[in-house]
């Protein structure tokens, strides 16, 4: 990973964290583009900030939860574009059990900053 890529991916991972802890639907949509696809932990496909918002105003309104990334990897793509792959556990203070997935986004800039265009989720466990 380049330190460039580096830095642009862990204050990005920082804000989200951050906004999930609360889940600040607002601070979390901030952090995408205006454009930007999202699939999290339902089927459906979220686009926008709008959507971004809808998805995060729609999940349960658990006391604590909380994301920790590790095996994160990131790569500049081109000059305004990085690639990010990551393994997310949430947590949510045994009012359920921990939720492990894998997360991919691609971040461009966008107006000046980094944003995340393509949020994608998935299953931890082998599907096959």
């Amino acid at each position: 990973m380049s330190s460039e890529a580096d830095a642009i991916v862990s204050a990005i991972i920082a804000k989200w964290c951050a906004g999930f802890a609360t889940l600040d639907a607002a601070a979390l949509s901030s952090l995408y583009a205006k454009n930007a696809f999202f699939f999290g932990s339902n089927p459906r496909l979220y686009r926008g900030r709008d959507g971004v918002a809808d998805y995060f105003n729609g999940l349960p309104r658990w006391r604590k939860p909380s994301a920790a990334f590790s095996e994160v990897e990131a790569a500049h793509a081109g000059p305004d574009l990085i690639n990010m792959g990551a393994t997310i556990t949430f947590g949510f203070a045994s009012e359920r059990s921990d939720l492990v997935v894998k997360m991919s986004w691609v971040i461009m800039r966008e107006d000046g900053d980094w944003k995340i265009v393509n949020h994608h989720a998935s299953a931890k466990e082998p599907l096959i």
